[in-house]
């Protein structure tokens, strides 16, 4: 019953939002297209902006353009194309790198998961022409596993506010116009980047430098809303000096490992003090009376 009336309210949601202008007997390709135009704004130029970051911090680990635009086109996400430059920067095993990306890549899974319902593109418009059956499942496959290779954080919320008011039949295509072309802009910022170093001077080149670590903090203080998240980015501040200077071949990922963990217990104990603090509040815990036993 829960569950019903859970999609009954997120069905509702979706009828009252705006539907944009151009839907209107739209076809896949103007789907594409305003997609893509739509990854050419803000989102798309603050994204270029801090892959002008990674595009100097990239030279300084000693990659070239081809090897820094393959990596930002690989895995396009900031963290994961950080923690590869930072990992080759130490001439770190391969191993160590993988597991740093791998770990990186752990908090795209909550998104995928919310944002897939929206890329199933079942219904067809009436001026469509039907596949059958089997390519139309296969084409939808193919157009889903391209489309969460986009997936990160700009893409991801993006795509949840663009998706919902859209028709199902043009979400999927919307949404691979909205992750190419943020690509797109973060490709453009990465060479960019790593063409000013050779001519900006060494100050300009340094904030460069420190634009994406810094877009890296400022993202997690902002998105920080429990007090375990606080206390998350306080100890991997606190820690990563630390084991750079003990391990630093395996500093990023001892840092997230050690620090995580005790974010984690940090969090359950507190969970659990915030649970009977209110529950006591209310009368649920209490110690017995006089005219009562214990337990």
């Amino acid at each position: 019953m829960v569950s019903h009336e859970s999609k009954q309210s997120g069905h509702a949601r979706e009828a009252i939002m705006k539907v944009p202008t151009w839907v209107e007997g739209a076809g896949r390709w103007r789907a594409f297209r305003y997609g893509f135009l739509r990854a050419m704004l803000v989102p798309g130029w603050i994204l270029l902006i801090s892959a002008c970051g990674f595009g100097v911090l990239a030279q300084d680990a000693g990659l070239s353009l081809f090897q820094s635009l393959l990596v930002m086109a690989v895995f396009f996400g900031l963290p994961a194309q950080v923690a590869v430059a930072d990992q080759l920067a130490r001439d770190a095993t391969f191993f160590a790198a993988a597991i740093a990306v791998a770990l990186t890549g752990i908090r795209l899974l909550p998104m995928t998961v919310t944002l897939m319902p929206y890329l199933g593109g079942k219904d067809k418009g009436p001026t469509e022409q039907e596949n059958p059956p089997i390519l139309a499942k296969y084409q939808e496959r193919v157009g889903q596993l391209i489309a969460v290779h986009f997936i990160a954080v700009t893409a991801w919320f993006e795509g949840m506010r663009a998706l919902p008011s859209l028709p199902e039949r043009l979400r999927l295509i919307h949404f691979i116009g909205i992750g190419i072309g943020l690509v797109s802009m973060t490709l453009a910022g990465t060479a960019i980047g790593y063409l000013l170093v050779e001519v900006v001077p060494p100050v300009v080149a340094a904030v460069l430098l420190f634009v994406s670590p810094m877009y890296f903090l400022l993202s997690l203080i902002d998105t920080g809303r429990l007090p375990v998240d606080i206390f998350a980015i306080v100890l991997g501040c606190a820690l990563s000096p630390v084991f750079y200077l003990l391990v630093p071949e395996f500093d990023l990922l001892i840092t997230g490992l050690f620090g995580g963990t005790l974010a984690y217990l940090f969090g359950r104990k507190f969970r659990g003090l915030s649970v009977v603090s209110k529950n006591s509040q209310k009368g649920v815990l209490r110690p017995p009376s006089s005219g009562e036993k214990g337990p």
